[in-house]
């Protein structure tokens, strides 16, 4: 398994500084043959305080932040389950490239998960994620994914339009991800900013946004769907920084909230 915790995400940081010059393009891909990454250390997050908990946020926010400034196309290879804080890491890059699972014993892998499942926990995402999984498949029904927790599975997400490439097999992804990099060799031009290539906050996805929270914002009215709306309303007024200090400001509330805190233990309690 692959857990995003702060020795991770110090490596990720250490590996961006170390990149040699020239490069023509980056292919974020995981350690692990089962996972791309599972998610956040939630234990670590719910032990730290609350000026520690603000602290390791925008440190990841920061480190997620310097794919954005390369200057070359980027592409997360996508292996396995890809969830929370996995999935914002691999949103980062310009691109999202996945495969099917691997076969096994002859017969087709099992199907992994993917999204921002924070929601179902009654917290919300922390580093980027609300504003930018509507940038990369219906902005609607991303929202109402992302404010109620739901997941999908990679076939799912593969309908959905959330990748840019598709390797059939497993064993063919990394080099999916290299021919994406070999067509796409300019992308890193529409993020001169330092932002996200595909967020919410993009002329080109903008408008779709908008009328997404109208909508989402009638049907959602717990805490954590709010929250989540917050940010997607702070994104669309004030920009990307607007929308990542919203994110940690409510992950840090909501965690301490007594729906939070019930709803973690019970994951952590379950069998």
């Amino acid at each position: 398994m692959v857990i995003l915790d702060q020795p991770l995400i110090e490596r990720l940081e250490a590996t961006l500084n170390s990149l040699p010059a020239g490069l023509r393009g980056l292919v974020l891909a995981s350690g692990s043959s089962r996972v791309f990454v599972a998610g956040a250390d939630l234990k670590a997050i719910m032990a730290m305080s609350h000026g520690e908990l603000e602290t390791y946020l925008a440190f990841g926010q920061r480190v997620f932040g310097m794919l954005c400034k390369l200057p070359f196309p980027t592409v997360a290879a996508i292996n396995g389950a890809v969830l929370g804080g996995g999935l914002e890491l691999a949103m980062h890059c310009d691109a999202l490239v996945a495969a099917n699972p691997p076969a096994k014993d002859g017969q087709p892998g099992r199907p992994y998960p993917v999204g921002l499942p924070e929601a179902g926990l009654a917290i919300c995402p922390g580093w980027g994620g609300t504003n930018l999984l509507p940038a990369r498949m219906d902005p609607v029904d991303a929202m109402r994914r992302t404010c109620a927790g739901q997941t999908m599975l990679v076939g799912e997400a593969r309908a959905g339009g959330l990748f840019d490439g598709f390797a059939e097999e497993a064993a063919g992804l990394i080099d999916a991800a290299k021919d994406w990099l070999r067509t796409h060799a300019d992308a890193h031009i529409g993020r001169t900013d330092g932002h996200p290539l595909r967020w919410i906050g993009r002329p080109d996805r903008r408008d779709g946004a908008r009328v997404a929270v109208d909508v989402a914002d009638i049907g959602s009215s717990s805490d954590e769907g709010l929250a989540c709306l917050k940010a997607v309303h702070a994104g669309l007024e004030s920009g990307w920084p607007a929308a990542l200090k919203v994110e940690r400001e409510e992950l840090n509330r909501l965690r301490g909230e007594p729906a939070g805190r019930l709803k973690i233990a019970a994951f952590f309690n379950r069998k």
